[in-house]
């Protein structure tokens, strides 16, 4: 079995398990039976170490977990919109895998979307041929419904 594979399945199971409402209700029990033992212990140097270091352990190991499922759902997500993309007929497939572009193009992109957003709520959501123009004309080659694979 390959490590990729374990862990990929202990990361899902974990996910699952952490972002569970009974998570949180048992994390804030053991808060609270923390807390409460204070006296116990004098409230010692000791007793604070104790939930410190215990949640120091937990946020560093749950910041890979997290990372590691924001990361698959990322790429699930990109080859979705990607595959909508290729396989709308008037999409263009230069949109196609933009979260590797440069900044440049992707700012030139953004500042186009806003401003046809910004006139699409002045004028009432109106599209026309103008809004495809114009943003091919930040870098993107146009790509004739021919051109096109499916």
């Amino acid at each position: 079995m390959k490590a990729s594979n374990w862990f990929t399945r202990f990361a899902n199971q974990a996910s699952c398990a952490t972002g569970h409402p009974s998570a949180f209700v048992i994390s804030a029990l053991i808060v609270a039976i923390w807390a409460i033992t204070g006296p116990i212990f004098k409230f010692s140097d000791t007793w604070q170490l104790v939930i410190n270091t215990g949640t120091t352990i937990i946020t560093f190991l749950m910041v890979f977990l997290i990372q590691n499922t924001q990361n698959r759902d990322s790429a699930a997500i990109h080859l979705k919109l990607d595959e909508l993309i290729r396989s709308h007929k008037e999409a263009r497939n230069s949109m196609l895998d933009l979260e590797h572009g440069d900044e440049e193009i992707l700012g030139k992109l953004r500042e186009r979307y806003e401003a046809l957003a910004a006139r699409a709520r002045n004028e009432g959501d109106a599209t026309n041929a103008d809004d495809r123009d114009g943003a091919d004309k930040v870098g993107e080659p146009k790509v004739r419904a021919a051109d096109r694979s499916r």
